[in-house]
Parts: structure tokens; C-alpha cells; sequence
């Protein structure tokens, strides 16, 4: 178990990384201002359990494996590519649908169904992305101590910390870009151009995961 004072730091650079922009915490801002803070808070969930995924593959040195394969590498960053290219497919074509949220100040539900699949989302997009599988292999062992015990599970622990910090600013981002953007919702105009955006993020993130390379 790593010391009190090495998780309090670890925890600090977390909250830093995930206040930096990047692709995850962008997927998040965009898919809660289109559709609702609560879409975005089950894609955070969904991009922590991908956190999860990470921390487990580093644990066992699964990590390992991908980074030292060209093909797993390539395979895995195209998948992700092709998923976001998917979605964005799907935000250019969404229809626009006025909403009295403005008026009610409040979001509609989000149905179980429909939870999970955000959630999915968030998933596919963290899992998806080999950067990340690699970052988290450079990053977590160092801060792990072999005279504190196994490093695989403070690994796990470390990698729960991450998913603490990673959830919380996350979480913030999601309550108020879904604030913002019902601000949007009552303007068809608003929201045809909200979608198109999201449209092109979405398209410049694939772009930008095609393009990785497996160097740092």
C-alpha cells in the first residue's frame, strides 16, 4: 500500500492531468452539452471503468504486451477510430427537437436502457484508446515501492485513485456543459449548430487517435 503522503501527491497530479484538455474529458463536454449532464455523468461512469480496464491490463502486464506489438497497438487505435467516426456519423444527423427544458429547468430522464449504452460509450472510448494503455504503464509503477508490498496491487490502488480524481473533475465538466447546453436546447438554430460540432470533435478526435504513434 503505498504511503499516505504518495497517494495525497499521486492524487493532485490526477486532478491536474484530467483538468488538461484532452480526448476524454473533451468527449465528455460535448456529449453533455448535446444531450444532458446526465448522459455525461454515465459516460464518465463508462470512462472510468475503461480507467478500470487500464490499471488491470498494467497490473498484469497485459500493457506490456500492446506497447511491444505493432499490431495490437494499430488494431486497437483503428477500432477506436472507427467508433468515434461512428459517432460522429450520428451527431451530423441527429434531429433537431426543441425542448422546454429551459422553461422546466430540467433535463429529461435518462432510461436504464439508455444509461447503459452511455456508459458503453464511455467504455469503448477509454479502451479503445492505446495512448492511454501506454501512459498508464509509464505512469503508475512510478509511484509504486516494492519494500511496500506487491506492486501489482498498488498498482490497483494507485489506479483507483486515478479514477477518483478522474470521476470527480469529470463529473463537474458534465453538470455544467449539460447546464450550458440546455441553455441551447430551446433554439433550433442553436442546435443544429451544436450538433455539427459535436459532429467535428468527434471527427477530430478519431483523426487524432489514427495518427498515433506508438512513441512517446
Amino acid at each position: 500500500m503505498p504511503s499516505l503522503q504518495v497517494l495525497m501527491a499521486f492524487f493532485g497530479l490526477c486532478v491536474v492531468l484530467a483538468l488538461s484538455p484532452g480526448p476524454d474529458n473533451l468527449f465528455v463536454l460535448v456529449q453533455s452539452a448535446q444531450r444532458g449532464w446526465r448522459v455525461g455523468l454515465a459516460v464518465v461512469v463508462g470512462l472510468c471503468i475503461g480507467i478500470l480496464g487500464h490499471t488491470i491490463a498494467v497490473a498484469l502486464g497485459l500493457a506490456a504486451l500492446v506497447a511491444a506489438s505493432p499490431a495490437a497497438f494499430t488494431a486497437l487505435k483503428l477500432l477506436g477510430a472507427a467508433y468515434l467516426f461512428y459517432l460522429a456519423w450520428g451527431a451530423l444527423r441527429a434531429p433537431v427537437q426543441v425542448s422546454n427544458t429551459v422553461q422546466t429547468g430540467r433535463h429529461p430522464p435518462l432510461a436504464g436502457p439508455e444509461a447503459l449504452k452511455m456508459v458503453g460509450r464511455g467504455v469503448v472510448m477509454n479502451a479503445t484508446n492505446p495512448k492511454v494503455l501506454i501512459f498508464f504503464l509509464a505512469l503508475l509503477p512510478q509511484f509504486a515501492d516494492a519494500r511496500l508490498g506487491p506492486v501489482g496491487g498498488q498498482i490497483v490502488v494507485l489506479g483507483g485513485v486515478f479514477m477518483l480524481a478522474t470521476f470527480l473533475v469529470f463529473a463537474a465538466i458534465a453538470l455544467f456543459s449539460g447546464w450550458f447546453g440546455s441553455l441551447l436546447q430551446g433554439s433550433a438554430r442553436a442546435q443544429r449548430w451544436l450538433n455539427r460540432a459535436t459532429g467535428l470533435v468527434l471527427i477530430g478526435l478519431a483523426v487524432r487517435l489514427v495518427s498515433l504513434q506508438r512513441g512517446p
